[in-house]
């Protein structure tokens, strides 16, 4: 009998497209939402204030949660909390489709954030652990990962102003689904590895050194 034959390695281009698609998702929605707001503000009757919350709620998320939910993919792995961000960001871009008011519209932005702040740091960790034995692959993907979210910020107005005049503000939600499906599919096809143990800390009463007592 043969021996098995070791699992193959993803591709360089497997790995690149499964991180990138969370940096392309998650910064396409803060430049792709400004072309639709007038026809937001028309259909669901909404104010300057409740536009701007918008564009706001997904900025200032993101920003909160950006450094505590990197840390999920120490606690857990960089995948699962990858796939977590993934899920999180295309349920709420379902709930901002379906959203029958700008006060709804405006949590569920919120939550777009935090699924791009916890699927964001732990693409680029899924990158660095799948070539972390090849440096200079690794510098080429990490190039390749940051053209894919210039390039969304830039592709986002234009794609917003194709989508909302035939298909109206919802479709720049829509998009979105798809794209998440991709993106935690591609992540099952890379290399599974091991969260970091948690560290736990445990408090003991410290012990006062013997006192000498006269006599």
């Amino acid at each position: 009998m043969s021996p098995p034959t070791a699992a193959r390695a993803p591709s360089f281009a497997l790995i690149v497209l499964a991180s990138s698609m969370a940096f392309v998702v998650g910064q396409l929605d803060v430049t792709i939402v400004n072309v639709a707001l007038p026809s937001i503000g028309n259909a669901l009757r909404a104010d300057v204030s409740g536009l701007q919350w918008v564009v706001d709620a997904y900025a200032v998320a993101f920003a909160a949660f950006m450094l505590s939910a990197g840390a999920l993919g120490d606690r857990f792995g960089a995948r699962r909390a990858y796939q977590l961000g993934m899920a999180i960001f295309g349920l709420a871009s379902i709930a901002c489709a379906a959203a029958p008011t700008i006060a709804l519209l405006d949590a569920a932005r919120a939550l777009q954030g935090l699924g791009a702040a916890v699927m964001l740091p732990n693409s680029l960790a899924l990158l660095n652990h799948a070539l972390a034995h090849e440096p200079a692959r690794r510098t080429r993907a990490i190039g390749w990962w940051t053209a894919a979210g210039a390039v969304s910020i830039a592709l986002g107005p234009v794609l917003g102003g194709l989508l909302v005049g035939p298909f109206g503000w919802q479709a720049i939600f829509w998009m979105n689904v798809p794209l998440c499906v991709l993106g935690g599919w591609l992540s099952t096809r890379l290399e599974r590895r091991r969260p970091r143990r948690a560290r736990h800390w445990t408090w003991r009463a410290r012990r006062s050194p013997p006192h000498a007592w006269p006599p």
